[in-house]
């Protein structure tokens, strides 16, 4: 599935709810649902700087792919990386650099975040495509 395909299906699912406390809910339960991050990856330099909340993030390149692994300490923090993990993770550089995010409005995520939460989301996003930007560069310098 592309990158395009997954933000329609959870556009879908998140259209399920019709309450913003259901949304969140459902953001938790992404968050409880997400791998425990080994901790020798929790580390100040994997930390995402611009999140109020500590959220770390682990990237990995493999066989052309970026996997990303990512905690927080917040519930919705965590659930906010959870959904941009299932985003994003699997797919080649250039499909996330070049990712539009739109379901984030669809959703209406960004509209019912705290200005805090909302940078985090940014910074989230930033760092992730940063990370996507550094893969390709250096597989293709060599």
């Amino acid at each position: 599935m592309n990158i395009a395909e997954i933000e329609n299906e959870l556009i879908e699912q998140f259209s399920i709810f019709d309450l913003w406390d259901d949304k969140y809910q459902y953001l938790i339960d992404m968050a409880k649902a997400l791998p425990i991050l080994d901790e020798k990856y929790k580390t100040p330099d994997r930390l995402i700087k611009g999140c109020q909340s500590q959220v770390w993030l682990h990237t990995e390149l493999i066989n052309g792919k970026i996997i990303f692994h990512a905690d927080s300490d917040a519930i919705i923090t965590k659930g906010i990386v959870a959904l941009l993990l299932k985003v994003f993770s699997g797919h080649a550089p250039k499909e996330i650099i070049e990712a539009q995010l739109n379901f984030i409005n669809k959703i209406g995520l960004a509209e019912h975040l705290s200005p805090t939460r909302a940078n985090g989301l940014v910074a989230m996003i930033k760092q992730m495509k940063m990370d996507a930007f550094v893969m390709q560069s250096n597989s293709t310098m060599k």
